[in-house]
């Protein structure tokens, strides 16, 4: 059976050149980088390598690097570390319905410790108004939380404006950038932010690897305490092998960025134009805003979204669907409900994610299989045989 994989903004598939990068860490150069000899020494210069190529990506300082185990951890050092460093200041912070668990369950946890959250309305396409930023701005504000693209829709967020306004109400700003590294041009000095989250395995490098970068002279609490690694901001032996991986897969993302995402925009752009020539009452989420080039969210009327995904995976083809973010949750998607969508219609939505990896075979694929299994299910449902 043909496998094709389009879920990419959960998961990658790493490179095997990042592969090769890592296997000598993971044999010969084993060091802990905080050892005086040899094999620490080596290890912690190959460390030092991994954090310039990642710097370089979004135009970093290497000393701004910090290395964690994901983006989660990276969302959660930025917010809880700012909350507390900050608590003596106020206890506001501005964020959006649509961000990212990580991001989204942690500003639920501080409200619960007393913490205020502003939940930011977006558009119908999943924007964020600047505006709206400016007005919910008070004197207790010390921090804005806003990411850069959103993991379901593909959303770009006005990211550069708001880092304007953060900066001229001398308010720390942080953007969950997991999403959005790697597949567009990011500049922090010029989107201004102060704090930014990354991952390795959303630009095919391994998991367990993440990083946040911290605008030199920002000041954070940190989340683990231990052995004073990464400058005394984030303890405990670091991930040799992970970061190593992590920074290959970096270089490679910012030496093939351009002439990948171009590819793969038009790709995406193939799929939704031939599936909507296809397929009656389908609607792609997020269509008149800016958007990732690998991202498309597609609503299906009189389809739901569980079955559209099981079925597809019978035909050897991984997507998600639009109606939760953990697997195995029957929540709606608190995205798709933000933009104005009923639950009925988050429960029939698809979200298709591409890759540098992704053919146009497996494009052309997935354009042959899904009509034909959205007719079968259309067939099941009485709403549809009434229409």
């Amino acid at each position: 059976m043909r496998r094709v994989y389009l879920d990419s903004n959960a998961t990658t598939p790493i490179r095997p050149e990042v592969v090769t990068a890592m296997m000598p860490v993971l044999t010969e150069h084993f060091g802990n980088p905080s050892s005086i000899h040899w094999f620490g020494q080596h290890a912690k210069s190959m460390i030092d390598d991994a954090r310039q190529h990642v710097a370089r990506l979004i135009n970093a300082e290497s000393s701004e690097i910090v290395f964690t185990s994901g983006g989660t951890e990276a969302d959660n050092f930025a917010i809880r570390g700012m909350a507390e460093s900050q608590k003596a200041k106020g206890r506001h912070i501005i964020t959006s319905k649509i961000e990212h668990h990580a991001v989204m369950h942690t500003c639920q946890d501080l409200e619960k410790q007393g913490y205020e959250v502003t939940w930011l309305p977006v558009s119908r396409d999943g924007a964020v108004d600047p505006d709206s930023v400016r007005r919910a701005l008070r004197p207790g504000t010390i921090l804005i939380t806003i990411m850069h693209a959103n993991n379901e829709i593909g959303t770009v967020q006005p990211i550069e404006e708001i880092g304007r306004i953060a900066e001229e109400a001398d308010v720390y700003f942080h953007s969950d950038g997991v999403q959005s590294t790697g597949k567009i041009p990011i500049d922090v000095r010029r989107l201004k932010v102060d704090l930014y989250s990354m991952s390795s395995h959303k630009i095919h490098g391994p998991k367990g690897i993440g990083a946040l970068f911290i605008k030199k002279g920002t000041i954070l609490k940190p989340l683990l305490t231990g052995g004073g690694h990464e400058r005394n901001r984030r303890s405990g032996t670091e991930n040799v092998a992970g970061i190593v991986g992590f920074g290959h897969a970096a270089k490679m993302a910012r030496e093939s960025m351009a002439t990948d995402m171009a590819r793969v925009g038009e790709l995406r752009d193939l799929l939704e134009a031939a599936l909507k020539s296809r397929i009656e009452f389908i609607h792609v989420n997020g269509e008149n805003a800016p958007r990732l080039p690998n991202t498309t969210n597609i609503m299906v009327d009189y389809a739901e979204g569980e079955g559209l995904v099981i079925s597809l995976d019978l035909k050897g083809v991984a997507v998600s669907t639009g109606s939760a973010c953990s697997s195995g949750s029957m929540e709606p998607s608190h995205v798709l409900t933000a933009i104005g969508k009923t639950p009925d219609e988050a429960h029939g939505s698809l979200r298709l994610s591409l890759s540098a990896l992704t053919t146009r075979e497996d494009v052309e694929y997935v354009i042959e299989v899904l009509p034909g299994i959205v007719e079968r299910l259309r067939d099941l449902s009485p709403y549809y045989k009434k229409v």
